[in-house]
């Protein structure tokens, strides 16, 4: 039976972190969420929430939420060539028994899962310097003084982890070659702009990339295109709109008439790492980019951290303070094959994305064939997997 007074301790107050603590809780456990930040809060952007994670947001009753904030996206979604020439659909909600698919703000899908955790279970301003961990307790320490204690901690802290070292061997995070460029625009700037499409456009060594956002008040926008060493040294920084739209003068002309309506860009290094050979040392388990950061070019990111915390919660639902380790193990083992394989599938559509293929001929006939592997991707529900890795915690 499941030891309800076990608590928890979740570094990382990010997507990630934040799901985890509503799925924990909705499993009765003491949930303290720790975040570095003075406030919760994301920088302007988007992130695709597909039905994998979609469903895991329901059974913690926050599906509604989704709808309000969100933006259904669906019919119309295409891959075009970068001239505009259409390419293929993209089938992302018309499948039997798939919910919907959803463009988010990041800042809105923070206060979504933020809000509906009770008052003291977030702490913000608590930077992690470290965790030690002695019989059946585990202790995180911050660097205004603080310390935290629990039976199990859960590091969601994103590609930098400060905890991941206490897990695994120190590992670097991989450069891409690439940086997007990122943004939102109010859709009456682009009045004629499609409001419930995912749309990508697919060129030499560059793709750009427009969802709604916010019941499609704003478009979200994200040009990918190769990186200079300057980029390459930027984790996250302001862009030019300018040299934004240079990168892609010449492209559809509607590209261009978005993109003539931006005022302000970010510009992110995108970075993964190769798979650890481990998430979990004793009772602290890695979750989210902590474990396993991954290229956008699936949009799996944020979806993928909330595959975790729902497997996390459904398995320790099964266990009690002697059985923590061990299912911080079953955890391990159910998710480090599907994200690994995720991981490996973003780089390669990210290569596939930038018309890597010599004819593009092939390139657009594996577009057309991707669907396949999107619906398996999009089906795919963590839930009955983590309920029979938990029966090994008997």
């Amino acid at each position: 039976m499941t030891d309800k007074g076990l608590r928890v301790v979740v570094i990382g107050g990010g997507i990630g972190g934040l799901f985890a603590a509503n799925a924990l809780i909705a499993h009765g456990f003491q949930v303290s969420v720790y975040e570095q930040a003075p406030s919760l809060g994301e920088v302007g952007a988007g992130v695709f929430l597909t039905p994998n994670s979609v469903r895991q947001l329901q059974r913690v009753g926050l599906g509604q939420a989704v709808e309000k904030l969100g933006a259904r996206v669906g019919s119309g979604s295409q891959y075009f060539r970068h001239n505009g020439v259409p390419i293929a659909p993209v089938q992302v909600t018309d499948s039997v028994g798939w919910n919907a698919t959803f463009g988010m703000h990041r800042a809105d899908l923070v206060e979504i899962l933020g809000t509906a955790l009770p008052r003291d279970v977030v702490h913000t301003d608590h930077r992690c310097t470290g965790c030690e961990q002695s019989g059946d307790v585990a202790r995180v320490s911050f660097s205004n003084g603080a310390f935290a204690e629990g039976d199990l901690v859960i590091a969601a802290d994103g590609i930098h982890s400060e905890l991941r070292r206490k897990v695994t061997p120190p590992s670097h995070p991989v450069f891409s070659g690439s940086v997007a460029y990122r943004g939102v625009i109010s859709h009456d700037r682009v009045p004629d702009w499609p409001t419930g499409s995912w749309l990508m456009w697919l060129g030499k060594g560059k793709h750009f990339l427009t969802f709604p956002l916010r019941a499609a008040q704003l478009i979200n926008y994200v040009g990918f295109v190769p990186a200079d060493e300057e980029m390459k040294e930027s984790w996250s920084a302001p862009g030019d709109p300018d040299v934004l739209r240079r990168e892609f003068a010449g492209w559809d002309p509607r590209i261009g008439s978005l993109l003539s309506q931006v005022q302000a860009t970010f510009r992110w290094a995108l970075y993964d790492r190769e798979p650890l050979p481990t998430w979990s040392r004793g009772r602290l388990t890695l979750l989210g980019d902590a474990a396993h950061p991954m290229l956008p070019h699936l949009g799996q990111g944020a979806n993928q951290s909330i595959e975790d915390g729902m497997a996390l919660a459904t398995i320790l639902a099964r266990a009690n303070r002697k059985t923590v380790a061990p299912a911080l193990l079953a955890y391990e083992g159910l998710r480090r094959e599907r994200v690994n394989s995720i991981q490996r599938g973003a780089r390669e559509n990210g290569l596939r994305y930038d018309s890597s293929s010599s004819d593009l001929g092939v390139r657009d006939a594996q577009i057309a064939a991707h669907a396949a592997f999107r619906r398996r991707l999009y089906d795919h529900d963590v839930v009955p997997e983590a309920e029979a890795a938990a029966l090994s915690l008997r």
